[in-house]
């Protein structure tokens, strides 16, 4: 997301309040498309449903966390599939069943990083239901799990989780074109757990909920794993970022989180954001020949075919509390056993 706009949304004022009509506008809309939706879904889905969503507009850490999810799931003994808009993405024929090879440009970013970084099925369709019913038709798994799939209405789901960035939190408060939300807060008490990335911002974020009914609120943090070659996928630990100089790539929602990280690892970082699902291209990765150039996980996936020797990729991993994990596995449990009832 682009800094200006960060600046009007996500400061304590509300710069864009001349826009309040549209705001009204947009939730009268969005409230109706989501009743319309409601009702027309037919609940048949034979299978627990867990959505990946967010109520802000921008990057919060969806894809760590879906990938996170998938590998609690399967060391519980499920065996979760992925489903995708595939944002990004323009495949001939839909539902499109992604795979480590797959292109980006067919399967949109995430959807290739996500089956790269997993190894679970991941199924992408602007329709997820229809995704949904392509991936149990094939008895791909018996559970799924959608990234960013909060406002899909259409889609029947068994647990809903919300996530927020900890530092830009819900921003002034406002829903869509004076605010970030896509949904007012009061969606949250809908929804089975709340999950803000970045536990040092964590309190204040918190504090945004004050009068939400809504008990199950965890803190995720994203570690940094290591370096990854672009090309070759060749590991390289992150110590050796010490002082070095890096030109930071990010075609992310926030990507002010991408390069902070690579500072708190010692790297001389040059900026170089992208907007959200940039579509890159050599010149984008131009740097010095001292330079190393790092990007995330995401961005990496596209740049395979054409990326220079001194390019990487910082691979991260999600952190959550046990107790979180232990709710949500024993939720899913649970729904499990009502739809088998």
């Amino acid at each position: 997301m682009s800094s200006w706009l960060d600046r009007l949304w996500y400061g304590r004022h509300r710069p864009l309040g001349f826009l309040a009509p549209f705001s009204w506008l947009y939730r009268s809309l969005a409230e109706a498309r989501r009743r319309s939706a409601w009702e027309a879904r037919d609940d048949s889905l034979p299978v627990p449903v867990v959505v990946v969503g967010n109520i802000t507009a921008g990057g919060t850490g969806k894809s760590p966390l879906t990938a996170w999810l998938v590998s609690e799931l399967a060391g519980d003994g499920w065996r979760p599939v992925i489903l995708s808009r595939g944002y990004g993405g323009k495949a001939a024929n839909y539902p499109l069943e992604v795979n480590a090879r797959t292109s980006p440009l067919e399967a949109g970013d995430e959807p290739v990083m996500l089956a790269l970084s997993t190894g679970c099925p991941v199924v992408v369709d602007p329709q997820r239901r229809r995704a949904a019913e392509y991936a149990l038709d094939r008895n791909l798994g018996n559970l799924l799990v959608c990234d960013d799939g909060l406002q899909h209405y259409k889609l029947p789901r068994d647990v809903e989780l919300s996530v927020f960035d900890g530092r830009r939190g819900v921003g002034n408060g406002a829903l869509i074109p004076v605010g970030p939300l896509r949904e007012p807060l009061s969606r949250l008490a809908s929804v089975d757990f709340v999950i803000v990335n970045g536990a040092d911002h964590s309190d204040q974020v918190m504090g945004s909920f004050a009068g939400i009914e809504h008990p199950q609120i965890y803190s995720m943090v994203l570690e940094p794993g290591t370096l990854v070659h672009v090309r070759t996928g060749k590991p390289r630990p992150i110590s050796d970022l010490k002082g070095l100089p890096v030109r930071a790539v990010a075609g992310i929602g926030n990507p002010s989180r991408f390069f902070d990280t690579l500072r708190a690892l010692g790297a001389v970082v040059t900026e170089a954001a992208f907007p959200d699902h940039h579509r890159f291209r050599v010149a984008d990765l131009n740097a010095g020949p001292d330079d190393l150039i790092v990007m995330t996980a995401k961005d990496a996936v596209k740049c395979r075919g054409f990326a220079p020797d001194n390019a990487w990729s910082l691979a991260v991993e999600a952190r959550l509390p046990d107790r979180f994990r232990d709710a949500l596995l024993a939720r899913v449990r649970q729904c499990s056993e009502q739809l088998t009832s």
